[in-house]
């Protein structure tokens, strides 16, 4: 193993019932007037709202619902406001990464008044004090209950951005809620829950053995209790084993002794800011793509995921790099999330269009991002042209 650092102080509540605890970790973390925040109507219709407001009845409670998918600066300026006003001093999130990016830009928000929320996920001017953030889990997908950060999208630049934030102090999971999740967030969901341990498993840093067997047995689980979901929407324990892939997916553990690559979601992010796709199938709109561009810089690491991943072992290292991606690519056919533009939605874009996005991703070609294989414009533009059919 190569060195590192590691802290995850989530407190974790899994299974059945699990929201019964609430008030209890609540209090356990200080919190007296909570901001509930949750997204769509569903989440009231489905009656976990009131549920929750119930088990609340001995705080003082401002509920707030409205978070979209790629979740919104303007909306987590206007809540970041309310709070203030209301004095909440502490954020519960019910609901899936949207909601809980949001969760976390309000408590940054709440106890740095005099910082506009945007300048800490540029990095102009980063906040270090927050109200702890609490979860609700209701969809097995960002990972963001148990991860160091979040992100907003700017809708006005169409930019969306990442940042590092703490950690929630608890995270509540019931995968009986993730059940009643409508079908294509479902899947998209899975395929984040895939991304995020494939972006940390792709690096040039060898000999980390128990981390990649860690991240090895995760994709393949995941793989498996997606189809079974599949087969039965209503598996809970396919689900169950889902839920908590998706947290420890995001935890970093998967990825420990290595660098964190994510160059699947430096490209995602522009996709899903700018035509406001989900989040999972920007990702697997361009996953292939970028790898088919970049495996040749070490093909053995492909070579090994095939192996390893799919029990490809015939040909030459090239082979079975280029088959390796071919069957994750067929598998995220099979699972129902896009593997180019059209599949995502959005169409063959003109070469202009794709320069922008490219200049979006790279600031007009001022740094190169991710690791792997550091991306430049131009290296950017190429992957998006292979995409882009």
């Amino acid at each position: 193993m190569h060195s590192f650092e590691y802290c995850c102080p989530t407190e974790i509540i899994f299974g059945q019932g699990a929201e019964d605890k609430v008030a209890k970790k609540i209090r356990k973390y200080g919190g007296s007037r909570v901001m509930i925040l949750y997204g769509g109507g569903s989440a009231v219709r489905s009656g976990l709202i009131g549920k929750v407001e119930k088990l609340l009845a001995g705080f003082e409670l401002k509920t707030l619902g409205g978070v979209k998918p790629n979740p919104r600066l303007s909306f987590a300026r206007n809540a970041i406001r309310e709070a203030i006003d209301a004095k909440i001093n502490f954020v519960l999130a019910v609901g899936g990464g949207s909601v809980i990016d949001t969760a976390k830009a309000i408590a940054l928000g709440a106890v740095n008044p005099d910082v506009d929320i945007w300048a800490h996920w540029t990095n102009k001017n980063r906040m270090e004090k927050s109200l702890p953030v609490g979860v609700v889990l209701t969809i097995a997908a960002a990972g963001s209950e148990t991860s160091d950060s979040a992100v907003l999208t700017d809708e006005e630049s169409g930019l969306k951005r990442g940042s590092i934030t703490p950690r929630p102090v608890f995270a509540i999971m019931n995968p009986q809620f993730a059940l009643t999740v409508p079908h294509y967030p479902l899947i998209c969901g899975i395929a984040d829950i895939i991304m995020h341990t494939l972006e940390r498993y792709f690096s040039k840093i060898e000999g980390n053995e128990f981390t990649d067997m860690v991240a090895e047995s995760l994709i393949k689980n995941v793989m498996a209790q997606s189809k079974a979901l599949l087969k039965n929407p209503q598996d809970l324990h396919a689900m169950s084993e889902i839920m908590w892939c998706g947290s420890v997916s995001h935890t970093g553990f998967t990825g420990l002794g290595r660098d964190r690559d994510f160059s699947a979601h430096k490209l995602g992010h522009e996709l899903s800011g700018r035509y406001d796709v989900l989040h999972g199938a920007s990702l697997t709109a361009v996953w292939a793509s970028w790898a088919r561009t970049v495996y040749t810089v070490k093909p053995e690491r492909f070579a090994n995921f095939a192996e390893k991943i799919f029990g490809i072992t015939d040909g030459t290292i090239d082979e079975r790099a280029r088959a390796g991606i071919d069957a994750m690519e067929n598998y995220f056919r099979e699972l129902g999330t896009p593997t180019n533009f059209s599949e995502l939605g959005i169409g063959i874009k003109s070469d202009d269009e794709l320069k922008i996005l490219a200049d979006m991703v790279t600031s007009n070609g001022t740094k190169k991002v991710a690791t792997f294989q550091p991306m430049d414009r131009d290296l950017v533009l190429k992957i998006y042209r292979v995409a882009n059919h």
